[in-house]
């Protein structure tokens, strides 16, 4: 059994090169595997491996400046989630693309998981997903609005064109596990919006601990590893990932004539030409080779 780690922190890192030799090691010493991002704003990733392995490197990140109070989630999954590991060096450990977003210096209002119901039930409150267009297909909170963004660098110009939709309301955001809502509230406060409100923990959190019978969430929610998605507690749900295009489908979306295994699905058909397609082929031919062998391949790192 696999213990997965998800995790993300803003504290200041002057020199977040310095940081990365180290970290690395250890999660390769530990089997510990997934990705670490790290910028001057902080740290953020999903890690996943043996019990004692995630305590040795979240203990090291703790202990990193500013670090003390890190928060994470955990689940478990029995097939490794992720076939290498990786310690990014990035500019934003969430890119938003605004030079002036400060998480550290004010965020929106923390709501917690048994007070979001009531909350988004409010007619002065207006709920914003603010994931990418593609994980909201899969499931969100009931009444939500879909910026249809593709990408969370989207957000600030959704905003700027839509913004007029919202006068003289509040605002209540949400994402996966909370860190593009730290920014995203940021950003709404430094336009102008006093009542800016967020789901502490994310999504993840409030599917682990709401029942599914007092819930007001609706479908599965998209994750960045092999579970591709998860329902209430956390259980994995019944989502597999196109690798033409890296989108969540459904096992009855194999069955349609645009999916080719490995290649495409009918979201990204269109999307790839025949140069690209011919190639995903030829790393899916690789693919089953490697596993012929008896050697490990993951698509997801």
């Amino acid at each position: 059994m696999f213990t997965i780690a998800a995790l993300y922190h803003f504290t200041r890192f002057p020199d977040p090169a310095a940081i990365q030799p180290a970290l690395l090691r250890l999660c390769q010493a530990q089997s510990v595997r997934g990705t670490l991002l790290l910028a001057k704003e902080g740290i953020n990733g999903t890690i996943a491996g043996p019990r004692a392995g995630i305590d040795a490197v979240l203990a090291h990140i703790r202990a990193l400046p500013g670090c003390a109070d890190l928060d994470w989630k955990e689940a478990t999954a029995k097939d490794a989630p992720f076939g290498k590991m990786k310690v990014r060096l990035k500019k934003e450990i969430v890119t938003m693309g605004q030079p002036d977003i400060d998480p550290k210096a004010r965020v929106g209002n923390y709501v917690e998981p048994e007070e979001w119901n009531e909350l988004i039930r409010s007619d002065d409150v207006v709920v914003i997903d603010t994931r990418n267009d593609y994980e909201v297909a899969i499931g969100t909170f009931e009444g939500a609005i879909d910026p249809e963004t593709a990408t969370f660098r989207e957000f600030p110009a959704w905003w700027e064109d839509n913004k007029d939709r919202f006068h003289n309301k509040r605002v209540a955001m949400f994402c996966t596990g909370g860190i593009r809502c730290e920014k995203s509230t940021n950003f709404l406060l430094g336009q102008g919006v006093d009542d800016v409100y967020h789901l502490k923990g994310g999504i993840l959190r409030y599917l682990e601990e709401m029942p599914a019978d007092d819930s007001t969430w609706e479908g599965e929610c998209f994750v960045f590893d092999n579970r591709v998605s998860v329902g209430h507690g956390l259980v994995e749900g019944p989502h597999e990932l196109c690798h033409g295009c890296r989108r969540p489908i459904l096992p009855a979306d194999k069955e349609r004539t645009e999916f080719e295994h490995g290649v495409s699905c009918h979201q990204c058909i269109n999307e790839s030409s025949e140069q690209d397609k011919m190639r995903f082929r030829e790393r899916q031919k690789q693919i089953v080779l490697a596993r012929a062998r008896g050697e490990e391949h993951f698509r997801i790192s």
